[in-house]
């Protein structure tokens, strides 16, 4: 599809322009929002507006460690947005967290629940620290201070946590709690990705890989690709790469490598996934060791010559180095940002189908959605009812995403961004700007 990158949107809405990084992952993701912003003609004085995190917090943390050294984290919370509803976004505890990285993924979050209709703004949290490295205790007493600092932040109408990246459902539990304390209620609405016996809901673990699946069923479909003649590659066995792995094995797909933190493991005649899994659990969730498959790196992964690759990582894994070397038809982001815009123009060349992260791996934040509401009715729904309705909102999201690509001849994620940003431009405009 013929679009290049935009190099007159700065131009026109923002001056003077800044110098790009490929590697910043916000200036990533203002190299595709420029290019939807000059297809929609976007009012300059809302440009300005939807590019810019509405606010941005930096709170220490101080912990008592184990070993009763007292260590100050920094922890960050960033709302983007906030025109279609409360803010929602997870919480990834990591030493490599940035407050750049925190703001395009906050960004995405705005993007991703206007792309499957959710109700919901975009924000995102982080604090810098390596959980593997820290006891439970640890860990608990970190949540709930950094929740504590919050305490005036989050909230069932205001901005809503969720689990990300080395976060869970029990520490997803003592945020429910601290902020509860707080509060001298329950709030089971103020997190969601919670353990379903304090609010949670059926099928959220499984949600983000499910949306994975659904979408990459549909890209099937419309290249005339039948999922029992589809190889695949997973980048990244986390929650969402191994759940997609399991649920595209079960539709047919042979599923011929997957990769962790570790390294990649290849089998040319297929993985047995399940012992992987297991292997993983037993592991300290990690694969190192595994002996079903052939050690390879994740630059080979990527690079294999299959029919599917799902980048379940982090960002920036394929990049201009990487994509001239691509051989899959098809690739099903189900991490954040795993694309850099110039492998982007390659891929694109190539003619390969990109299903973008902001639909891709929408699953998540829709069952959270789903969650949220089930909480605040105090009704919870079978999990056949969860999963039929994820799949209705993921296909019927992936058809006009399709279909706006071909409208306005660009790739499938230019077409997202073009739908999310009319969106949310709309509902700006018709609620105005205090100012």
């Amino acid at each position: 599809m013929p679009y290049k990158r935009n190099v007159r949107a700065r131009a026109v809405y923002q001056e003077p322009a800044p110098i790009l990084d490929q590697e910043n992952p916000f200036q990533s993701m203002m190299e595709r929002f420029d290019i939807a912003a000059e297809i929609l003609e976007l009012d300059p004085n809302f440009y300005e507006y939807l590019c810019t995190p509405a606010r941005i917090f930096i709170t220490a943390v101080p912990v008592a460690m184990d070993d009763g050294r007292l260590r100050v984290f920094q922890g960050i919370r960033v709302i983007h947005n906030e025109v279609l509803g409360p803010s929602k976004g997870g919480i990834r505890y990591a030493p490599d967290v940035t407050v750049d990285e925190v703001k395009a993924l906050a960004a995405w979050m705005t993007w991703k629940c206007a792309v499957v209709d959710v109700p919901f703004g975009g924000a995102k949290g982080g604090v810098i620290c390596n959980p593997r490295s820290m006891s439970d205790g640890e860990l608990e007493r970190l949540t709930r201070r950094y929740t504590a600092n919050l305490i005036d932040v989050f909230g069932p109408e205001r901005d809503i946590p969720a689990p990300d990246m080395n976060t869970n459902e029990q520490i997803m539990a003592w945020i429910l709690d601290t902020y509860s304390a707080h509060a001298r209620r329950t709030a089971s609405a103020v997190v969601t990705g919670k353990p379903i016996l304090l609010g949670g809901s059926q099928g959220r673990t499984e949600a983000t890989g499910r949306g994975v699946m659904t979408v990459t069923l549909g890209a099937m479909d419309r290249l005339g690709l039948r999922p029992s003649q589809c190889s695949v590659a997973v980048q990244g066995f986390g929650n969402v790469g191994s759940i997609a792995a399991k649920l595209l094995a079960e539709q047919g797909c042979k599923i011929v490598a997957v990769s962790d933190i570790s390294g990649g493991y290849y089998n040319a005649d297929g993985l047995d996934l399940q012992a992987a899994m297991d292997y993983a659990a037993a592991n300290q969730r990690t694969l190192e060791g595994f002996q079903g498959a052939e050690p390879i790196s994740n630059e080979e992964l990527l690079t294999l010559d299959v029919d599917v690759l799902v980048p379940a990582a982090k960002e920036d894994q394929i990049t201009q180095d990487i994509a001239p070397y691509v051989k899959a038809k098809i690739i099903s982001e189900g991490a954040n940002g795993p694309t850099t815009p110039v492998a982007d123009e390659i891929l694109n060349e190539k003619g390969v189908l990109v299903i973008p992260d902001i639909l891709a791996n929408a699953g998540g934040v829709t069952v959270s959605y789903f969650e949220w509401v089930q909480d605040r009715q105090g009704y919870f729904w079978t999990l056949d009812r969860v999963n039929r309705r994820l799949d209705r909102i993921m296909r019927r999201a992936f058809d006009n995403v399709y279909a706006a690509s071909q409208k306005y001849d660009v790739p499938m994620r230019i077409g997202a961004y073009v739908l999310a940003i009319d969106k949310v431009a709309s509902a700006l405009r018709m609620r105005g700007i205090y100012a």
